[in-house]
């Protein structure tokens, strides 16, 4: 069907590239035939291993249709439907289209055995949807993207493990540009790519926790080399295929570290106005399918693309709970805690600051239980056994930037209700992280730090019924700190430097304070680093650190040579219609059983970006046998 010289076929001729000598090393592309029927939309199949034999899909006023090479039809859905994607799968096949008698996008699903799926329909949007595509992430979750003529965009959850769910769920909205109508997902690169007509193509994040970036691929002349317009777009692995209309041009391009390198531009001037690209790859190239103003057209492209280079995904681990929000609005939620109830561990509690207003106190559900509007409160920690006057309590202690002072307060050891018991007044002028250590003796001791990198550490008390802090050590980091937590039983404080380093030092007032690296930013950690967590094992302990730059949570062994263990990231639960974990500022974690899934303890951490829906930030927990399980923990 395909030849790499010009030759003619019954019907037209056949284009091919007339390469100059110059040009020599240039892509090949070769137009095959022009397939019989008029269809609005055509998708070739990545793989026919669910269905011998099945070649392309397509999509139009006689449904959406499974297609032999030849046209043959395999199976057929009736309606009448616009905008096409699909994915290819072992034993079947998910597509994603808009019906247009009812105008709402669908999710079906192909089995050779069982035939089409009852179609899974979003609800209807109050905007046209002009476009559509699919995305599939590492851990098998499938989103749909949705395109609005006026820059109007949604994310939706579709399907986990490649089944549909029985309810679609809205991630995020986007904001796009204007004059969109094509979109294409690169699973392998979590990358979004959309088309602005007249401007150019846009490449954002695609994963459900990335933030609304987006990066130019080219753009029209003169600022690029796009001459007339934007259009249709195809992934390969480490490549992009996208089309030019108007100028009738299909423009290659090459990924690079750096984002997209410009490759070659093809003429297409057998075809009219070329608008849609769908590409299969195989042993010896490229196999094209385009879709113009005309129909279906066949196409070979000879372009030596390597294949790209996929970095091993880390683990990713389904939140198991997530909080309310946080009153405030905005960047909010900061640092959580946990209480345990020694007497009742289930009826253990949640700490959370609200960094523009106070302490919110939730149960192991993440019900809020309390609320205490203190001010604006950044991190905070908790020990057990705090002598208060002539009674013992627990105790909670936050930094309050609006003070720059320590925020006390009492957790009630059988209840855990929490009170406010007072401010101790620090020196620093811009407070910022804060930990508790217990020493030897029983004193608790705050460590808090300035954004300058000052830290000073106080003994704590309150002899008379009220609080008091001594000061009883100063050290310093070289730039901005911020997470620190202590190891009560080894008497060590880990450190945080946000672009530099975690290091640890001993955690006794009178000892010096010398540091000692522990891992540095490079590598699994990219700055900034944030909270910093320890867990007590049986057979080891562990140090858990946010590693913010990647949305990455890193574990680390406590103990010298500070072995890393691994790395992994916090996403979706579609189950519990839970959305994963980014950005993330503090963290805490507790090797307590407390019962039910938090037998071996668990992982709590704040979120950066609430989606799924989207809302006030919150904090999202896992259990502490999903991270021992994906990194092999002792």
């Amino acid at each position: 069907m395909f030849n790499a010289r010009p030759f003619t076929f019954a019907g037209g001729l056949l284009l091919s590239l007339a390469l100059s000598q110059a040009e020599a090393a240039a892509p090949l592309l070769t137009l095959g035939e022009r397939l019989p029927g008029s269809v609005e939309n055509a998708r070739l199949l990545a793989s026919d291993g669910f269905w011998p034999g099945a070649d392309r899909v397509v999509a139009g006023k006689h449904g959406l249709q499974l297609l032999k090479a030849d046209g043959q039809v395999l199976s057929q859905l009736d309606g009448r439907y616009k905008g096409l994607d699909l994915r290819s799968g072992q034993h079947a096949l998910l597509v994603a289209s808009v019906d247009t008698k009812r105008q709402q996008a669908l999710l079906v699903q192909l089995h050779r055995d069982t035939g089409w799926s009852t179609p899974l329909y979003l609800p209807k949007r109050d905007f046209p949807v002009e476009g559509l595509c699919l995305y599939r992430d590492s851990a098998r979750n499938s989103f749909v993207f949705l395109m609005g003529a006026e820059g109007v965009g949604e994310q939706w959850l579709v399907a986990t493990a490649d089944q549909p769910l029985s309810e679609a769920r809205r991630v995020r909205g986007l904001s796009l540009p204007p004059l969109s109508e094509h979109c294409q997902g690169d699973d392998s690169g979590d990358s979004l790519f959309v088309d602005e007509q007249n401007v150019g193509w846009w490449r954002y994040g695609a994963a459900a926790e990335a933030p609304l970036q987006r990066r130019p691929v080219d753009l029209r002349a003169p600022f690029g080399a796009i001459a007339k317009r934007a259009a249709g777009m195809a992934v390969v692995p480490g490549g992009l295929l996208a089309l030019d209309p108007l100028a009738g041009n299909l423009h290659l391009y090459r990924q690079t570290g750096a984002g997209w390198k410009a490759e070659a531009s093809l003429p297409l001037a057998a075809l009219k106005e070329p608008e849609q690209l769908s590409v299969r790859r195989d042993a010896k190239g490229l196999d094209l399918l385009i879709v113009d103003d005309e129909g279906q057209r066949r196409a070979r492209l000879d372009w030596d693309l390597p294949l790209a280079k996929v970095a091993a995904p880390v683990p990713v681990l389904p939140a198991r709970m997530q909080t309310e929000p946080v009153p405030s609005f905005g960047d909010a939620a900061d640092d959580p805690a946990i209480w345990v109830n020694a007497a009742n561990p289930q009826q253990s509690r949640i700490l959370g600051t609200d960094k523009k207003g106070g302490l919110l106190v939730y149960d192991l559900a993440g019900k809020q239980l309390q609320d205490l509007r203190a001010g604006r409160l950044n991190n905070v920690d908790v020990r057990n056994g705090f002598r208060l006057g002539e009674r013992t309590v627990d105790l909670a202690v936050a930094s309050n930037r609006d003070h720059n002072s320590l925020q006390l307060f009492a957790i009630e050891p059988r209840t855990g209700e929490v009170s406010p018991l007072g401010e101790v007044a620090t020196p620093l002028k811009d407070i910022y992280g804060l930990c508790l250590f217990k020493d030897a003796g029983g004193a608790i001791h705050a460590i808090v730090n300035d954004k300058d990198g000052s830290f000073l550490q106080y003994r704590l008390g309150a002899a008379q019924g009220l609080v008091q802090g001594e000061l009883v050590r100063r050290f310093a980091t070289a730039t901005q700190p911020e997470g620190c937590v202590a190891d009560d039983r080894g008497q060590r404080l880990f450190i945080g430097e946000e672009d530099k380093a975690v290091w640890t030092l001993d955690a006794r007032a009178d000892a010096p304070t010398t540091l000692e690296k522990v891992i540095a930013v490079g590598g699994a950690i990219k700055a900034d680093i944030e909270g910093l967590a320890f867990y007590h094992g049986q057979k080891r302990d562990y140090l858990v650190i946010s590693s913010q730059g990647n949305d990455r949570y890193v574990v680390v062994e406590a103990a010298a040579p500070y072995r890393l263990r691994g790395a992994f990231a916090i996403g979706l639960n579609a189950e519990r219609g839970i959305d994963g974990a980014s950005q993330t500022d503090g963290l805490e974690v507790t090797s307590a059983n407390l019962g039910g899934p938090w037998s071996q303890g668990l992982l709590l951490v704040q979120d950066g970006r609430k989606r799924m829906p989207e809302g006030r930030q919150n904090f999202k927990a896992i259990a502490w046998s999903q991270v021992a399980e994906a990194l092999q923990l002792d």
